[in-house]
C-alpha cells in the first residue's frame, strides 16, 4: 500500500543530510557503472574474437607437416615429411560423407608477379576450386578457379584485390590480361576480396595441377584444408572435428612411418578447437569482470549499511516513541528498509543509465583488433536491476533488524 507519510519521512531525512546521501549514492552508482562497463567490454572482446574467426570458414581444419623429432622403426629423426596427391585423395575418399569443402595447396616460394612495368612479391599458391569457400573469399570481378582449369592444367590465375591495385594501377579491368609469375605467362580470370583484409588479398591462386607441373612440384603438396558438414550444435561440431583430426593425423603418421607421439611431424590446426579456447577464455574474463563489479557493489552496500546504522542511531528516541505507541517490529524494519532500498535503487539506476549511455554512444566508435562494439543485452541490464534491489535490501536489513530490537525504555532514555 502506498504510504505517503513514509515517503515524506524518507525525503525529509534525505533533505537533512544531502551530502551524506549523495556520497552514499555515489558509491553505489559507481559500482553499477563499473560492473556494466566491464561487462560491455567483455562482450566487445567476444565480438572482436568472433569477427577474427569469421575471416575463414568457421569449421576449417589445416593439415601440414614438418620434420620428425623421434626415431621410429629404424628411421632417424629430422626427416622432412612431404605430403603427396594420393594423401589428399585418400583422406578425401575415406571421409567423403563428412567433408563439405576440400583443397590441397602447393606454395610457390618467392613468387614474383609482373605486369608490364609493375611487379611485386606475393604469396602464390596452387589450390583446388573449393579454396574460395575455405577462405571465405568473395569475387570482385571475373570468376574463381573451376575443375576444368584443374583438369586441363590451365595457366590461369585469380588475384587478390591488393594485387590488382598494385599491378593494375592505371587499368579498370584486369580480367583477360596476362601477368608473369617467375617469367611464365598466366591469364587473369578473377579478382577476389577477403574478410581478412589486405594481408589476405596479397595472394595469387592458380590450379593445383598447373602449379605442380609448371613449377616442378611433381605430386607434392604443402598442406591440406577441409571443412566438415554442419552439425546441430557447437559441441557436436567440435566433437566431429576432433575425431576427424585424430583419424587423419593417425593415417598420415602410419603412411609416412612417423611415431604416434611425434607432435612436430604432422600438425592439425582446428579452428573450432581454437574458437573453444578463446570462448572459454572469454567466459573466464567475463566471470572475472562480474566478480570485480560485484565486489565494487558490495563496497557500496557496506557504505549504505553504515549510513543506515548512523541514521538508526540518530533516530533511536523516535523509534522508541513509535514502539511505545504500539508500532510493531516489522513496521520498524520496513521503515528502515524502505529508505535503504530507495537510496540504493535511485543511485544504481543513475549508474546504470550513465553506463548504458556511454556504451551506446562510445561503443560503436571503438575499433580495435580484438574489441568490437562493446555492449550488453537486455537480460544483463535486467539482472543489474535485480542486483540493485537486492543490494538495497541487504544494506538496510541489519540496521533495520537492530532498530526493531531497540527496547522502548532504553530508546526513550537516549540522548
Amino acid at each position: 500500500m502506498f504510504d505517503i507519510e513514509r515517503w515524506q519521512e524518507i525525503f525529509e531525512t534525505i533533505s537533512k543530510n544531502k551530502l551524506r546521501t549523495f556520497l552514499t549514492g555515489l558509491s553505489v552508482a559507481s559500482g553499477i557503472f563499473i560492473l556494466v562497463i566491464l561487462l560491455g567490454i567483455g562482450e566487445g572482446m567476444r565480438n572482436g574474437i568472433s569477427s577474427e574467426f569469421e575471416q575463414d570458414a568457421a569449421n576449417i581444419l589445416y593439415i601440414y607437416t614438418g620434420s620428425t623429432s623421434k626415431e621410429y622403426k629404424g628411421m632417424n629423426p629430422g626427416r622432412r615429411i612431404t605430403m603427396k596427391n594420393d594423401d589428399f585423395a585418400n583422406v578425401s575418399a575415406n571421409f567423403e560423407e563428412e567433408i563439405e569443402f576440400k583443397s590441397a595447396q602447393y606454395t610457390i616460394w618467392n613468387g614474383i608477379v609482373n605486369y608490364e612495368n609493375e611487379s611485386g612479391s606475393y604469396r602464390v599458391e596452387g589450390a583446388w576450386p573449393d579454396y574460395q569457400f575455405l577462405e571465405n573469399e568473395s569475387m570482385v570481378a571475373g570468376r574463381y578457379l573451376n575443375y576444368s582449369d584443374h583438369q586441363n592444367y590451365e595457366k590461369v590465375v585469380v588475384i587478390g584485390n591488393k594485387v590488382r591495385n598494385d599491378l593494375f594501377k592505371n587499368e579498370d579491368d584486369p580480367i583477360g590480361k596476362y601477368v608473369q609469375i617467375s617469367g611464365i605467362n598466366f591469364k587473369v580470370i578473377g579478382v577476389f576480396s577477403d574478410p581478412g583484409g589486405e594481408r589476405e588479398e596479397t595472394r595469387v591462386f592458380l590450379p593445383l595441377t598447373t602449379s605442380q607441373r609448371v613449377f616442378s612440384g611433381g605430386n607434392d603438396i604443402r598442406n591440406m584444408s577441409f571443412t566438415l558438414q554442419k552439425e546441430e550444435t557447437f559441441e557436436e561440431a567440435l566433437a566431429a572435428s576432433e575425431e576427424f583430426s585424430s583419424q587423419v593425423e593417425s593415417y598420415l603418421k602410419e603412411k609416412h612411418t612417423i611415431a604416434p607421439d611425434d607432435a612436430s611431424a604432422v600438425s592439425v590446426n582446428n579452428s573450432l578447437e581454437n574458437a573453444k579456447r578463446f570462448y572459454d577464455l572469454m567466459d573466464m574474463i567475463k566471470f572475472f569482470f562480474w566478480g570485480v563489479g560485484i565486489c565494487t557493489i558490495i563496497a557500496g552496500i557496506v557504505g549504505v549499511s553504515n549510513i543506515m546504522l548512523i541514521i538508526v542511531k540518530e533516530r533511536t528516541k523516535e523509534i522508541g516513541v513509535r514502539k511505545a505507541l504500539g508500532a510493531q517490529p516489522l513496521s520498524i524494519i520496513f521503515m528502515v528498509l524502505h529508505e535503504s532500498i530507495f537510496v540504493t535503487t535511485i543511485a544504481g539506476f543513475v549508474g546504470l543509465i550513465a553506463s548504458l549511455a556511454l556504451l551506446e554512444f562510445v561503443g560503436p566508435l571503438i575499433e580495435t583488433q580484438y574489441i568490437a562494439n562493446p555492449s550488453i543485452d537486455f537480460a544483463v541490464a535486467l539482472t543489474t536491476v535485480f542486483i540493485l534491489v537486492f543490494a538495497g535490501a541487504v544494506a538496510g536489513f541489519f540496521p533495520a533488524w537492530r532498530a526493531a530490537r531497540i527496547k522502548p525504555i532504553i530508546a526513550l532514555r537516549d540522548e
